[in-house]
């Protein structure tokens, strides 16, 4: 009895994550180490054996594979990049200026695009964009797009769609760390003497970089991999990571190579994470060292 009343009083947080434990488990690291073998296991028809090799692998230093992958890290880059401009002046809004009454009906009207399919959302930018869409139409109407001009089928449209689809994920962390902030913070620099450019610089932003990066990572990392989007809206022209990995799958039926891409795709979230951890290291380490000179401390330690 003792034994289960001390599971319960002080295990009971874990007898709650459990589920979520399992389903982690079973449908994201299971699947992922079938993919590490069957990208690093070969049968031999020989004498019918499985053996290790890594040969599949080398094609990453193909010309062709660096290309993909370099214009799939752009294309993220630059998604990210965008919806950074976009995202924290409506996060800053919604923290710091809208109204309670409205911000509920703000943040609803943000997060719905999410709850409909990606391929409804994807669709829907098409039929915009197409020369027949009502954007494109528009713009010809009023003189701004000549008509030889074409929206869809191009770079432009990849990211018009990348950066439609992936804005939420850089608005409501960003507008989560604004929220959480202390105001009172903004008042007392006000009253120290700071105008509004001031108190952003030294005030907000430094306390909204958390949130910043965390956009930055669920922008990123899912905008390296994506396939549909640059499918439906860019046509042949363009080739991602994602593309190349479905390809292998669905029409090469080349399971193999397929697994082998699909793992080195997923080194590129933990390279990310790694740069932005260096990154938040090094500013803790240079303000720790500010600190330290403003109150005449030394840096070494003594």
């Amino acid at each position: 009895m003792k034994f289960l009343s001390r599971i319960v009083t002080k295990e009971l947080g874990l007898l709650f994550a459990c589920p979520a434990i399992l389903w982690q488990i079973f449908f994201l690291y299971m699947p992922l180490v079938i993919l590490l073998c069957y990208s690093v296991f070969d049968y031999s028809e020989i004498d019918l054996a499985y053996h290790f090799t890594l040969e599949r692998y080398t094609i990453i230093f193909n010309s062709l594979y660096f290309k993909v992958i370099a214009n799939s890290f752009f294309t993220a880059i630059v998604t990210a990049f965008i919806c950074f401009l976009i995202a924290y002046p409506v996060a800053y809004f919604l923290a710091l200026k809208a109204s309670k009454r409205y911000r509920t009906f703000l943040l609803i009207s943000i997060i719905l695009p999410s709850w409909t399919s990606l391929i409804v959302q994807i669709y829907a930018w098409f039929f915009m964009l197409e020369r027949n869409g009502f954007f494109c139409q528009l713009l010809y109407t009023l003189g701004i797009l000549p008509q030889s001009v074409h929206l869809l089928n191009n770079y432009f449209a990849i990211l018009v769609g990348m950066v439609s689809c992936f804005l939420p994920f850089m608005i409501l962390p960003i507008y989560a760390v604004l929220e959480r902030m202390d105001k009172s913070i903004i008042e007392a620099s006000a009253d120290l003497g700071a105008n509004r450019f001031e108190t952003f610089k030294r005030v907000i932003w430094p306390l909204s970089l958390p949130g910043v990066y965390a956009g930055v990572l669920l922008v990123t990392i899912p905008a390296f991999g994506e396939f549909a989007i640059p499918t439906l809206l860019g046509g042949a022209k363009n080739v991602f990571w994602g593309n190349l990995i479905v390809d292998k799958f669905l029409r090469s039926r080349d399971w193999a190579s397929g697994a082998a891409l699909a793992n080195i795709g997923i080194l590129f979230p933990a390279f990310v994470i790694i740069f932005f951890y260096i990154i938040t290291r090094i500013r803790e380490i240079i303000k720790n060292n500010d600190a330290r000179q403003k109150a005449g401390i030394s840096k070494e330690p003594w």
